[in-house]
């Protein structure tokens, strides 16, 4: 099957979707997006990221079609399913394993990894249906195409490595296939299609009528403004048309969820005494429908009106009369079954999140002087307040940018990514990297209680054997080599532990700063030469993860290395 079959899904906190490209060999990438919502009176590029199961943990419904039934449902059937939205983010921060469990709207837990995989099951099918619709009904599978997967460019090994399972587990690879499925970083495939786009296909108030300066040496900032995380990354377009990562992904959690969070807080404030965590907790579905109703109130910047639904107002009353929860709150009011949030208010449920966007903005350009351009990307890009905001505190000397779709360009950014992974020609690294490794004991230089002796001789042990250093430029097929020689005669296997560091010269694997990350086997079956036996291990940092692949010096075999950036269970 050609290359340019391709298939991207990007899955995130709030909205999900996916996009597809089926040209032949040779042809423009033109990639076409699923549009969602139909049946609700909508037409999105996205559908929400929220699933329903049953009780049983059985999948039911994906998207809007799980929200509509979930908000529809009576309060004891509410109850009795598990509904998620915005587990994604159990994956931000976290050392993950394959039996890390979340929580559904009810409480009950469930495994995250079975959660995961059943989203992208959905997507999967839906995509592989939406195809075959528009190809006069031929025939396709999984593996006819190459799957590419969208990530925050903040996220570490671990999480993407979890991704990877959860697509496993949904079918969109299998063993032997696993090459066919691509991780792709958020901010990299914005910026991938943003390149492409003409001076219409950004938002005129933002930028004057101009589109992104792709001359090489051109620096610009990608920010990724998702709905859960922050991710920001810069690039300098090179001669040929790829990019450089000039700075390292940097990135936090103050995506569009906190405004969400501070919106709800609102609510909790004024429906004061435990009346907002009751009706939560008797009518949490249509708690959920106001919630989502603020999801596009938030885009404006304007007065908004939430409706007060006949359930609230009836848990309001037990205490006292509704308009008597508004006294002497600031920016709020009520009127005739109808919540007014003030223009101003509305703009303070923004200022945590846009304070932790302009950090990281200032700390970036406090190093650079060459970076012009910031580029706003991603779902919460699509706020009215975010991009003023942005333009008001470093519009003076940056151009800043985004995109009229904001929601779409990762999405056919990372159709593009999926047909030339080349086009981000080298990366920093987030990280120092290495083994821990062992050499002769130098009574100057190693401390003593690393000493121990084989077979007479004396050696330190718990030395850090630098791979790649912080910040270093890595090409994208780029690799680094160790050897290992067994340390017995009929070893057929040897297990090495892999270490990240925040330092750049770390001497000892147990230094602070220094973290166990991964471990892995490299098989070593030809026993031949006992211990003078070689292996040649080569790690490849320059793509979106980290892989490894050792061959056997003697016999020239070459095996991929499976690296476990997960924790044990």
């Amino acid at each position: 099957m050609s290359e340019s079959f391709i298939i991207a899904i990007d899955f995130g906190t709030a909205y999900s979707g996916y996009a597809f490209n089926i040209t032949g060999r040779g042809s423009d990438i033109d990639p076409s997006l699923k549009r969602w919502g139909k049946a609700h009176g909508l037409d999105t590029p996205k559908t929400p990221t929220c699933i329903l199961f049953n009780e049983r943990q059985q999948f039911l419904k994906f998207g809007y079609e799980a929200r509509s039934t979930y908000t529809n449902m009576s309060q004891k059937e509410g109850k009795k399913h598990l509904y998620f939205e915005n587990f994604k983010m159990a994956l931000y921060g976290k050392k993950l394993n394959s039996e890390v469990t979340i929580k559904a709207a009810n409480g009950m837990p469930v495994k995250a990894l079975t959660v995961f995989a059943e989203a992208l099951k959905f997507l999967k099918e839906d995509a592989l249906k939406t195809i075959a619709e528009n190809t006069e009904g031929r025939k396709f599978i999984a593996s006819d195409f190459t799957w590419v997967l969208t990530v925050p460019a903040i996220w570490d090994s671990s999480a993407k490595q979890f991704m990877r399972e959860a697509a496993t587990k949904a079918g969109i690879v299998t063993t032997g296939t696993e090459d066919k499925l691509v991780i792709a970083l958020e901010p990299e495939a914005a910026s991938v299609w943003c390149k492409k786009l003409p001076a219409d296909g950004f938002i005129a108030q933002n930028c004057g009528g101009k589109a992104l300066d792709c001359q090489p040496g051109t620096q610009y900032i990608v920010v990724d403004c998702g709905g859960g995380t922050i991710g920001i990354t810069v690039h300098e377009i090179q001669h040929g048309g790829g990019l450089k990562e000039v700075h390292k992904a940097s990135g936090n959690d103050v995506g569009g969820h906190i405004v969400d969070r501070k919106f709800r807080e609102c609510l909790k404030a004024i429906f004061c005494g435990g009346v907002w965590e009751e009706y939560e907790t008797n009518f949490p579905s249509e708690a959920q429908k106001i919630m989502y109703d603020f999801v596009y109130h938030k885009q404006a910047d304007e007065d908004i009106q939430i409706s007060c639904t006949f359930n609230l107002g009836n848990v309001a009353q037990k205490k006292q009369r509704i308009d008597l929860f508004f006294k002497n709150k600031k920016g709020v009011s009520y009127n005739e079954g109808v919540i007014r949030i003030s223009k101003e208010k509305l703009r303070s449920f923004f200022d945590d999140s846009l304070k932790g966007i302009s950090e990281l903005l200032r700390e970036i350009l406090s190093n650079s002087s060459r970076i012009k351009v910031i580029l706003l990307v991603g779902g919460y890009a699509q706020s009215k307040i975010l991009r003023e905001y942005i333009k008001d505190q470093f519009g003076k000397n940056c151009k800043v940018l985004c995109p009229c779709r904001p929601q779409e360009v990762i999405l056919k950014g990372a159709v593009q990514y999926g047909s030339n992974p080349a086009v981000v020609a080298s990366r920093k690294s987030a990280f120092t990297f290495g083994f821990d490794t062992s050499e002769p004991f130098d009574w100057l230089k190693h401390r003593l209680d690393k000493r121990f002796t084989v077979d007479g001789k004396e050696l330190c042990g718990d030395l850090f054997h630098k791979i790649v250093k912080e910040g270093e430029d890595v090409k994208w097929d780029e690799s680094r080599a160790y050897i290992v020689y067994p340390v017995e005669n009929n070893q057929t296997s040897a297990e090495l532990t892999f270490y990240s560091s925040t330092r750049t010269n770390p001497t000892y694997v147990d230094e602070a700063g220094v973290e166990q990350i991964a471990s892995f086997i490299v098989p070593m079956p030809d026993i031949r030469g006992g211990k003078d036996r070689a292996i040649r291990i080569e790690i490849m940092f320059g793509s979106t993860e980290i892989t490894a692949k050792g061959t056997d010096v003697l016999t020239g075999i070459t095996k991929k290395v499976s690296i476990d950036f997960m924790s044990k269970a």
